[in-house]
């Protein structure tokens, strides 16, 4: 069975691209893909640093395998072509 992709969630609530980023991951998983997702709170301290590292200007910011990948609304399509789908 292949690793699981690490997806780490920085998100606020009531965000509503946040609740849409959960949901596609959440279709992904059903879908069988091989992810397992972190959610982080951006208030807090863990999230707030990597707001600041990843000079993220808006929420969720969507890092695959502790990189970069999204800030803002999730692109689907694009996360699939990196998941290899």
């Amino acid at each position: 069975m292949p690793r699981p992709v690490q997806v780490a969630v920085v998100e606020n609530p009531g965000c509503h691209f946040c609740d849409d980023a959960q949901a596609v991951l959440a279709g992904l998983v059903s879908e069988g893909h091989t992810i397992e997702v972190t959610s982080l709170d951006a208030r807090a301290a863990d999230g707030q640093a990597l707001m600041r590292e990843h000079r993220a200007a808006m929420t969720p910011l969507v890092l695959v395998d502790g990189s970069f990948f999204s800030q803002g609304r999730l692109p689907r399509r694009k996360l699939l072509r990196l998941l290899g789908a």
